[in-house]
């Protein structure tokens, strides 16, 4: 610190401001003009400042030169970073009384006031007929649907459970044997549910589609036309949160491109709204805000917000965007991150809203694409083949009350503004609060409000990334698992649809499936243990004349072993039979499909136990309310590294081997039926590792397997998200030192911040200690919140700009004297 004050204090006047003027794009002329000008000024930069902004009676005329600065710099001196506030107001409603029972009470002793008072009870008889002759053809063809699906889980599970207990040596009779049993028919339930929703979607992918599908709705002539009405204006909006900013921004950019090429551009407004909170990434997206305005034209139609008070994550930004702007807009599109939309797709969806005026929810089936790794195009690969088979199936049996998976997605915003926003769940256990999982809610109150929630899977044009690796798909795992068991309580809500109920019962099935599938593995070990290590017990009750013999049938447990491997397998192959049926040449040829297939078949054998086990955690810890941070995932191909798979992945790499000693030291011929679970536990450590290198997914690719229409022929939105990607990589991103130093960048944070908060420029006594700290340490003697909030404080933004330039006692991390080029 000695040595550079001393270098600082060294340092002339005349080369510190021709050291800030060769920052600015100024003439000759210009230059001379104004180093002739501040050279009599006593406080040389502070004079310059207020030349550029034309007054000398500001008090900080570094903020009053934020115009000027702007100007100079191509930028206007009044960026449009947001349009004029229209306010609505958007309500939670309570949730009431979530306990079933206890509202089943209440109605009960109403009925009881009525009945004492003498007033009419309502005629519930003619209630149910009205609601009745309400319903329409697909609503009557999905209760129907529903139905079916229930008598075929009922009956299969049955027919399962009562063969399972013909294999049980006392069929079913002894304690332990029942338990089993009972998790059995419990576990084989929720099998049979996905193999039946795949056959449903074989069939109907099989016969050309549902009829019921949305996106085969007839459209009015004028709708077929490139134009929309001009009254129906969608909003796209983008909710990030720290993320991968040079992605972020080229996927954005990709479909903004898109739009344009599809003539609708007038119709939509692209959002960028940013709960970011490290502050180098924040002074990143700005700039690169700018930087794609700029590039684009798009004056009008991109905004960018950073949100100040950032609330309930993911929903809660939405709700301030539509509170802020939503009367503006007819529809909203919701994006993730790695979000990329053709713009046919999204005029598509606005006319299927259009033409179906009930619709409050049209959700699009989107198509991994963009990773190297073999995990993710192992990922990308079943989702592109096996996904629109089980999507197809979802939209069999929901129809018109279906998953919003958040993104992706049209909403009529006037019925999500007034039925949609969502109140804390009551009480403060580890499953109350703020709502986490918000999508699979705001469709369940859009749907109880009356409208309806579609699923368009076979509308091309959308598309999302997969985790890179097994590790980062987990922690993505371990967050939705506890928004999914937060969900459970609102299946038990005042008017809920029963699809709905569904709905919240399979997100809590996708996780506890985990501790169920190993309390049945447990409880099998239990029996193995009893009938190898126990002497049977031939007499069971008193005065018993005949002995009770264990029965052993190998033959109905290998049925019964066929038969679920059939249950879980059976999808894949359809889904391939039915690629086969279309033509592969966009999976790389038949041979190579089917080869895909079983490679991947493998490997989801030997991930499966894996998952289970950290889903077991999961559950248990969000149970036990053990608190998880909500990060946004990678956009990149990371990889496992050996040391972080060891970590992860110890306990269940001795808990593998541990149990499978057991299994041979008690019965060494059924060592076999327990491999594929304890081996691949065993085997967790490479296979979390060497599914995560890219040069095995390279390779692959090469050999053409794992590959998806999308890298056949892929379209020119993801080639330029790739290519956008690429460039905007290899620039250097400005950050908090630019922020302060540079006099654009500067200039351009401090002007959003002027506007998204009035600059807040009333005096505190801690700024100043804040400034003296910030100039004379650097930005790394700032915690998180105080680098914020500089950055939100356009005063103080611009104080310390002007600081770092006149003071001597400067830290170097700011890089006054060493400015590199402008960020371009």
């Amino acid at each position: 610190m000695e040595l550079h004050t001393s270098t600082r204090e060294l340092m002339s006047t005349d080369a510190r401001i021709d050291a800030y003027l060769d920052r600015l794009s100024l003439t000759s002329a210009q230059r001379d003009k104004l180093r002739t000008s501040v050279a009599a000024t006593p406080e040389p930069m502070t004079g310059l400042h207020r030349l550029l902004a034309q007054t000398s009676c500001s008090d900080n005329p570094a903020h009053a030169s934020v115009p000027r600065r702007l100007a100079l710099g191509g930028i206007p001196a009044t960026p449009r970073f947001a349009p004029p506030l229209n306010r609505r107001s958007m309500v939670p409603r309570p949730w009431g009384t979530l306990n079933p029972f206890k509202r089943l009470v209440e109605r009960i002793e109403a009925a009881n006031r009525r009945f004492e008072s003498g007033e009419q009870a309502p005629d519930e008889r003619l209630k149910s007929d009205s609601r009745s002759n309400r319903l329409n053809n697909w609503q009557r063809s999905g209760r129907t649907r529903r139905y079916m699906l229930l008598t075929l889980m009922l009956a299969q599970t049955t027919a399962a459970t009562w063969l399972m207990q013909e294999v049980l040596p006392y069929h079913g009779d002894k304690p332990l044997e029942m338990c089993t049993l009972a998790v059995f028919a419990l576990l084989f339930c929720w099998v049979s549910s996905g193999f039946w929703t795949a056959i449903a979607g074989f069939f109907v992918q099989l016969h050309g589609g549902d009829r019921y599908l949305i996106s085969r709705h007839p459209l009015r002539k004028q709708e077929h036309a490139t134009d929309i009405a001009p009254e129906a204006r969608t909003a796209i909006v983008m909710p990030i949160c720290n993320e991968d900013v040079a992605r972020v921004f080229a996927g954005l950019r990709a479909t903004y491109e898109s739009v344009v090429r599809s003539g609708n551009l007038e119709n939509f407004d692209f959002f960028i709204l940013s709960d970011t909170s490290q502050a180098d990434t924040y002074v990143a997206e700005l700039h690169a805000w700018q930087t794609l305005h700029d590039a684009l034209s798009a004056d009008g139609h991109l905004y960018y917000r950073h949100r100040h008070r950032r609330i309930k994550r993911k929903s809660g930004n939405i709700d301030d965007f539509c509170r802020r702007w939503g009367a503006n807009y007819r529809y909203m599109v919701v994006l993730d991150a790695d979000s990329v939309m053709r713009g046919d797709c999204l005029s598509t969806l606005v006319k299927l809203m259009e033409a179906n005026p009930r619709a409050g929810i049209i959700q699009t089936a989107p198509r991994a694409f963009g990773r190297d790794t073999f995990y993710a195009r192992m990922q990308q690969f079943a989702t592109r083949v096996y996904g629109e088979l089980f999507t197809a199936g979802l939209h069999f049996w929901q129809l018109g009350e279906a998953h919003y998976w958040g993104h992706n997605a049209i909403i009529r915003l006037e019925p999500f503004m007034q039925h949609c926003a969502l109140a804390p769940l009551p009480g403060d256990g580890p499953l109350d609060g703020d709502i986490l999982s918000h999508d699979f809610v705001e469709a369940a109150l859009m749907r109880r409000a009356g409208w309806g929630v579609w699923i368009a899977y076979d509308l091309e044009g959308s598309y999302e990334e997969m985790p890179p690796n097994l590790i980062e798909e987990l922690g993505r795992d371990r967050r939705w698992c506890q928004g999914n068991l937060m969900n459970f309580r609102i299946s038990l809500a005042e008017g809920i649809h029963v699809m709905h109920r569904a709905v919240f019962i399979t997100g809590v099935m996708a996780y506890l499936s985990s501790p169920i599938w190993l309390l049945f593995l447990l409880l099998s070990t239990a029996l193995l243990a009893t009938h190898t290590l126990i002497p049977p017990e031939y007499f069971t009750q008193p005065g018993q004349l005949f002995p009770s013999w264990p029965e052993w049938h190998p033959e109905r447990a290998i049925a019964l072993f066929s038969g679920t491997a059939a249950l879980l397998f059976m999808p894949k192959i359809l889904s391939v039979l039915l690629a086969l049926k279309r033509g592969t040449r966009a999976f790389g040829g038949s041979l190579r499909l089917t080869i895909s297939m079983l490679i991947e078949l493998v490997c989801s054998m030997l991930l499966a136990p894996i998952r289970m086990l950290f889903h077991t955690y999961f559950v248990i810890a969000s149970v036990l309310g053990h608190t998880i941070k909500w990060k946004s995932p990678p956009r990149a191909d990371n990889e496992t590294g050996w040391a972080d798979a060891l970590r992860r992945h110890a306990f269940g790499t001795l808990l593998g081997l541990a149990w499978s000693t057991l299994i041979y030291r008690m019965s060494p011929h059924n060592i076999g039926w327990w491999l594929p679970i304890t081996g691949a536990l065993s085997l967790s450590i490479p296979v979390s590792a060497l599914s995560s290198r890219a040069t095995f997914g390279v390779f692959l690719r090469r050999m053409k397997l794992f590959l998806t229409p999308e890298e056949i022929a892929p379209p020119r939105e993801l080639v330029d998200t790739a290519r956008y990607t690429a460039a905007n990589a290899n620039t250097a991103a400005p950050n908090l030192a630019t922020a302060v130093a540079d006099p654009f960048c500067n200039a351009l944070v401090t002007a959003h911040a002027k506007e998204s908060n009035g600059g807040r420029g009333r005096s505190n006594p801690d700024h100043s200690l804040l400034l003296l700290l910030a100039r004379s340490k650097g930005p790394d003697a700032l915690s998180t919140t105080e680098k914020l909030d500089l950055l939100d404080n356009a005063q103080l933004l611009s104080r310390l700009h002007l600081d770092i330039w006149s003071a001597h006692d400067v830290h170097p991390a700011w890089g006054v004297l060493h400015m590199e080029d402008k960020p371009a």
